[in-house]
């Protein structure tokens, strides 16, 4: 029998999602939440998202639940885990979707909940927060990482990893030291890098905000993780401390070690430090989805004219082709084309600009 009764601590963009998802992959599930805001439950209830609000981590209703997902900032989740024991059955599976897991994984066995705790964590998200960003979709070919607790029964994670397969998303199974160790590297460090290159610029930017007026795609690609939850992101540094720090000394000794090559003028070690990043990062795989997800878009050089762009999204939607954002390039210093066009796939994306040649228009791919 699959699980068909949920529960969820917060309802902000993943658990929201999560919730929506199960919605749309189970339309006869269960579904109950306590969120700290009581308007978000209300909202979640009206749009028929859930069906039961509870009034607390440590409401009754709760016992009735198969699963329940942690979706609060990492220490709101460690609070409620400590209201749950006493309220969950034996069979539950208590999990969280927080992007740290050491200390949630060294509560739940303090508690005394190994066995009946397993953290995930789907390697999704926007820099959007909130249940009004909440989409049913999120997860689809997405890694959703597991990472069981000491003594649990094989049978639980391979429910898991069914149940993230029926989300949609790819599960994948670690150790929760190695999945914060990793996390900080590819997912921890870059948010942190891409608040301090925006808070540069804020920082020596002239009084007329030439710079930010000018910021190209480039700039904004690299920098919009930026926009994520301030709060949240406060728990993840603080939790994670230890090991994102280990990872920022080598970012930190590569950066001084990348200024000192700009100094002495070394044009040979500043080649090869750009040929060695290209050739790992061309090395990604292009179905591989995480915090940093592969992007697919065309360039396109038009007359700015009344109507260019609309002439443009029409041909392809002639043509059955779903375009996921459109925009001009204001700062072409680094991008060939006018015009970026967006795309959720590669093969849409090369099927657009293959169209768009054939309607004269000069067209590059990323």
């Amino acid at each position: 029998m699959k699980p068909n009764t949920f529960g969820f601590i917060g309802l902000g963009l993943i658990g929201g999602s999560l919730a929506k998802t199960l919605r749309r992959v189970r339309p006869g599930c269960r579904i109950m939440a306590y969120t700290r805001t009581k308007e978000t439950t209300r909202q979640a209830l009206a749009e028929h998202m859930i069906d039961e609000i509870c009034t607390s981590t440590a409401d009754p209703a709760f016992s009735s639940c198969e699963y329940i997902f942690l979706c609060a900032p990492v220490g709101s989740n460690i609070e409620a885990l400590c209201d749950l024991k006493s309220v969950v059955s034996d069979n539950c599976i208590l999990t969280d979707v927080g992007s740290v897991k050491t200390d949630i994984h060294l509560a739940a066995a303090k508690l005394g909940l190994n066995g009946r705790f397993i953290g995930g964590h789907p390697m999704t998200g926007s820099e959007k927060s909130g249940f009004a960003n909440a989409t049913a979709h999120l997860f689809e070919n997405s890694y959703y990482i597991i990472t069981p607790s000491e003594g649990c029964n094989p049978g639980r994670i391979e429910m898991y990893r069914a149940l993230a397969s029926e989300l949609g998303a790819l599960p994948i199974v670690l150790d929760y030291r190695q999945h914060d160790f990793v996390t900080a590297a590819v997912s921890h460090l870059p948010h942190l890098i891409a608040a301090s290159l925006v808070n540069t610029v804020h920082d020596l930017d002239s009084k007329e905000e030439v710079m930010k007026m000018i910021a190209a795609g480039g700039f904004k690609d690299i920098t919009r993780i930026a926009s994520s939850s301030p709060e949240m992101w406060e728990h993840i540094c603080i939790s994670n401390r230890d090991n994102i720090s280990e990872v920022m000394d080598t970012f930190v000794g590569l950066l001084e070690e990348s200024r000192n090559q700009m100094l002495a003028g070394d044009g040979q070690a500043i080649y090869r430090t750009f040929e060695r990043s290209r050739e790992y990062r061309d090395s990604f795989s292009s179905s591989a989805l995480g915090t940093i997800k592969k992007i697919y878009m065309i360039y396109c050089d038009i007359v700015d004219e009344s109507g260019a762009i609309a002439t443009i999204a029409t041909t392809l939607a002639v043509n059955g082709i779903s375009i996921k954002n459109i925009g001009i390039v204001h700062n072409r210093e680094f991008e060939g084309g006018v015009l970026r066009i967006e795309f959720y796939e590669e093969e849409p994306s090369l099927k657009a600009a293959e169209i768009l040649r054939q309607h004269r228009y000069q067209v590059w791919v990323r």
